[in-house]
């Protein structure tokens, strides 16, 4: 691992939702409605989360023009960060 591995885990694992979200789009794209519902957090919660987690290139929206509907799913960094959870 790099150091900037080490320090996306970090910031991983100072958060048990950040680490779930990640793990429950490990194998699919999904919606932040169906990741709400897998962790058991509110959407907007789930939304803020996801807003992280895109600035940090671990995730990204796939149909970022769409108002509804938004699938995200895990970028070849987010899926490193995942296999070291």
């Amino acid at each position: 691992m790099n150091k900037e591995q080490i320090k996306l885990l970090s910031y991983i694992k100072r958060s048990e939702y950040r680490a779930d979200i990640l793990k429950t789009m490990e194998n699919e794209m999904q919606f932040p409605s169906q990741i709400a519902k897998k962790v058991d957090l509110r959407i907007n919660q789930v939304s803020t989360l996801l807003k992280g987690l895109k600035e940090k290139g671990l995730v990204e929206c796939i149909n970022e023009e769409e108002k509804m509907g938004r699938f995200y799913k895990l970028t070849e960094k987010g899926k490193n960060i995942v296999e070291n959870l």
